[in-house]
């Protein structure tokens, strides 16, 4: 292989680390303006991760992936992992977009995100595998409702606050 050829392909092969590490900086300096898309990681029910690039749900609070909760006839379940197992199927291979509002104190982009025209993060309210997060935000809250009223997901049985299950784990 030629000199010109070997180097034109190592060249080639850098382009997509370059538009990433841009896709980082403009995170970085404007999060409200990023209209994100791509393949993700869900971490937990409230949080998606591209590579380095970790997306914390807007306005809701999901039960961590170690969390237990109780269900209708007060047996344990493992309601983190349900929330999360939830949030997978809904994005599936989707593309996710997303709308970040800012970022946190641990660096994350808060954002609110969208597969195929579905709002993920009311959506995880809705189905009760999250609840409004009204520290933060007051979004969400008559989804939150609608979910309790009609004992959806983690609204079936008994379960701790997921914020308050943080901070006593």
């Amino acid at each position: 292989m030629k000199k010109s050829t070997y180097l034109f392909l190592i060249v080639i092969s850098l382009i997509p680390i370059k538009l990433f590490s841009d896709t980082l900086e403009i995170i970085k300096s404007n999060p409200s303006n990023l209209k994100y898309i791509g393949k993700v990681i869900v971490t937990d029910g409230d949080t998606i991760r591209k590579g380095n690039l970790k997306i914390r749900l807007h306005g809701i609070d999901a039960p961590e992936y170690k969390q237990k909760c109780k269900n209708s006839e007060g047996q344990f379940y493992a309601c983190g992992i349900k929330s999360s197992d939830f949030l997978k199927s809904v994005i599936n291979t989707n593309d996710v977009y997303c709308k970040g509002k800012n970022t946190d104190r641990y660096g994350r982009l808060i954002a609110i995100c969208f597969v195929n025209n579905i709002n993920l993060n009311s959506t995880m309210v809705k189905d009760g595998w999250a609840i409004a997060y009204r520290y933060y935000s007051k979004d969400y809250i008559a989804e939150e409702e609608r979910a309790k009223k009609n004992k959806r997901g983690i609204w079936q049985g008994i379960f701790e606050e997921p914020y308050i299950w943080r901070k006593n784990n």
